[in-house]
């Protein structure tokens, strides 16, 4: 029989090669509990190698301190621009390693499976994103960035796929009637 821990760190990152957004959550049974969220800049450095290097090296920096128990990316989304695509490839192939380098498990969302975790919308905006983490996470600062959010969302839908399968059978038709259904999973 498996038995699943009481807690466990999840550290959520949405690749870039311009910002990379990142957010670590606690989870507590079903509460879950803001630990940590920002934004690692790269606009400054010319070299993509560099960027990359960057993004290793903060990643990796990032677990030795959190000491996260798995990894969440948010997968590439398909766009016009091969060489885009290929950049972003590279950087979230570049988070994946530092993570799998710390024998840390990694899971991979697509960018609407995430929105539509959070927001109970696949095509919500960044903006309705952050409100509802706010409000789920209760914090009331708002990131200079929004690639700070985006990235603790994909901690928190990685959160959502296990908890989630608690509540497996009920559908509702938002979040205000999940929360309102589910005040004590809720801080």
């Amino acid at each position: 029989m498996l038995v699943e821990k009481k807690e466990r760190i999840i550290m959520g990152i949405d690749p870039g090669t311009a910002i990379m957004g990142y957010g670590v959550i606690l989870e507590k049974g079903n509460k879950m509990e803001l630990l940590s969220m920002g934004v690692v800049k790269m606009g400054h450095l010319d070299d993509h190698f560099l960027k990359l290097q960057r993004i290793f090296a903060k990643t990796i920096a990032l677990i030795e301190e959190f000491k996260p128990d798995t990894l969440a990316i948010e997968a590439p989304f398909y766009g016009k621009n091969v060489q885009v695509m290929l950049k972003l490839g590279r950087a979230q192939g570049i988070a994946m390693a530092a993570a799998l380098s710390r024998d840390i498990s990694v899971t991979e969302y697509a960018p609407r499976k995430i929105k539509q975790s959070i927001t109970g919308k696949g095509t919500a905006s960044k903006e309705q994103v952050a409100s509802m983490l706010q409000r789920l996470l209760n914090f009331k600062e708002t990131p200079e960035f929004l690639d700070a959010t985006d990235g603790l969302a994909v901690a928190v839908c990685h959160s959502f796929q296990r908890v989630g399968a608690v509540a497996a059978g009920k559908s509702y038709s938002g979040w205000e009637a999940f929360v309102s259904d589910n005040k004590k999973r809720v801080k």
